[in-house]
């Protein structure tokens, strides 16, 4: 989704994947095939490249700063700045030296660790593997000092959290130039299915100006503390009384953003290309009252057309983002949005057009009991593993 933005900006961006079937690679011009986690592949990026990005935090922190060391490509995040969203210990620590609000949190190295914060958190936490994880993989609710000894033996240290009597989850986009200049989106609300972003809601309702300003300037000083580069995305839960601490950190484009590909000025992917590629940030000034974006998570349905034709033709207003992925169930294939003036009348829209398209247009959308949103486990706000890309020499 970088590479229709690249394309209008004059930016060719090759781009490295695993295979051509992936998304990126069946539409990029230039591929070159490798694993974000083989350095020779990682490398050949860069010969070709003054600036090298990412759709995925997992490339390996050692071959980016190797990569920096010996001036091939510009890394935007840098890795001192992106080992932040990579390791959630690395992050936990940072962010509580720099003064920024988090959950109550234990690094645990053994079982007696384990038992230790377990007393000291009232007999329940979150345990979570430092790295790897994402759409709640990496993630346990344990009450139990024997419940993480498998994650022991294959991780090491854990990051183990307090529970956090949440009212919702937000989340705070920012985008960062190399020489600082930045800019906030809307603070947006984000609903959980099974562990994935489902749902979100731009602006968060129930935010008076203040509320929005505060939080925004929070995710803000995190770019600038952390010397982020490209897009920034805080999640964070929110309490009844209204205060906020940080969940997790991604430095790339996020799924709580998407609504901004058509209910801001400037969408998240280009305002990533435009701040990595040093280019002028976009306004990030909404095109409407409200967005609505809602995920499409693979359901009963293989093939997506049907629904999608059924889709646009119900609703001219909506928009249909389709990621050319198979369809296995509860996988992100794609996404909605509407913009308008209600919520409650866009989300009705965008379930209606969801429903539509992961179970076919046989489905009887006005009736469907599965309507809405389930909240499940606090989530690991990646895509998973894909590709990686870049913004080519010719770009100077």
């Amino acid at each position: 989704m970088m590479l229709g933005p690249a394309i209008e900006l004059g930016l060719p961006t090759p781009v490295l994947a695993t295979s051509r079937e992936e998304s990126a690679a069946a539409v990029a011009g230039q591929v070159l095939l490798g694993r974000h986690d083989d350095e020779q592949a990682v490398r050949r990026l860069a010969e070709s490249a003054d600036v090298i990005t990412f759709d995925h935090e997992h490339v390996p922190t050692a071959i980016l700063e190797g990569l920096e060391a010996d001036g091939l490509a510009a890394v935007r995040p840098g890795p001192a700045a992106l080992v932040h969203a990579q390791d959630k210990l690395v992050m936990r620590e940072r962010l509580t030296a720099l003064g920024h609000p988090c959950p109550r949190w234990w690094r645990v190295g053994s079982r007696e660790d384990l038992a230790a914060a377990l007393d000291a958190a009232g007999g329940r936490l979150v345990v979570k593997t430092p790295r790897g994880g994402y759409d709640a993989h990496g993630v346990r609710i344990v009450d139990g000092a024997d419940q993480a000894d498998d994650w022991f033996q294959t991780h090491g240290d854990l990051l183990a959290e307090e529970l956090v009597p949440f009212t919702r989850e937000l989340s705070a986009q920012v985008a960062r130039r190399p020489g600082g200049e930045a800019a906030a989106y809307p603070v947006v609300h984000s609903v959980q299915k099974d562990g994935v972003c489902y749902e979100v809601v731009a602006p968060a309702a129930g935010l008076d100006d203040a509320a929005q300003e505060r939080i925004q300037s929070l995710a803000l000083a995190i770019a600038e503390d952390l010397d982020v580069v490209g897009m920034l995305a805080v999640e964070l839960f929110e309490t009844a009384d209204g205060e906020v601490s940080v969940n997790e950190l991604a430095m790339r484009p996020h799924n709580t953003g998407h609504w901004s590909m058509d209910g801001a000025v400037t969408g998240q992917f280009e305002q990533h290309l435009r701040a990595v590629a040093d280019l002028p940030l976009g306004s990030t000034a909404p095109v409407a009252p409200v967005a609505v974006m809602v995920n499409l998570l693979g359901g009963s349905a293989e093939d997506l057309a049907p629904g999608a034709h059924a889709a646009l033709a119900a609703d001219p207003e909506l928009k249909i983002h389709l990621y050319g992925k198979s369809v296995r169930p509860g996988r992100k294939v794609g996404h909605v949005t509407v913009v308008g003036q209600d919520v409650d009348d866009l989300l009705e829209r965008a379930h209606r057009a969801e429903r539509l398209l992961i179970d076919g247009p046989s489905v009887d959308a006005a009736t469907d009991a599965d309507a809405g949103a389930a909240v499940g486990a606090p989530d690991g706000a990646a895509t998973g593993p894909s590709t990686s890309t870049s913004t080519s020499k010719e770009t100077r």
